[in-house]
């Protein structure tokens, strides 16, 4: 994901999700958990770095977008890669 990411750290901001939002599927919290640690929204490297299939990152994503939490902010049609932000 561009930096190391600390185990502890996204653990810890995984809790403070699912704290602040209990019905969250733990994907679409660990997506938002990333972006709190200003992991870049990436959805391929997301992917890759949790070995979680793409399709169901993106799968994640558009809940996520869909209730406001994440802006799209790219996506290659080819490769379906999204960059994503938190919503403002």
């Amino acid at each position: 994901m561009g930096r190391d990411l600390d185990e502890a750290a996204f653990v810890a901001a995984l809790d403070r999700r699912t704290a602040a939002q209990p019905g969250m599927d733990a994907l679409e919290a660990g997506l938002l958990a990333a972006l709190d640690l200003g992991l870049p929204g990436d959805s391929r490297a997301f992917a890759r770095s949790f070995g979680v299939e793409h399709a169901l990152v993106l799968r994640a994503l558009s809940a996520l977008e869909e209730d406001g939490h994440v802006t799209v902010t790219a996506r290659d049609a080819r490769t379906q890669r999204t960059r994503y932000d938190l919503a403002a």
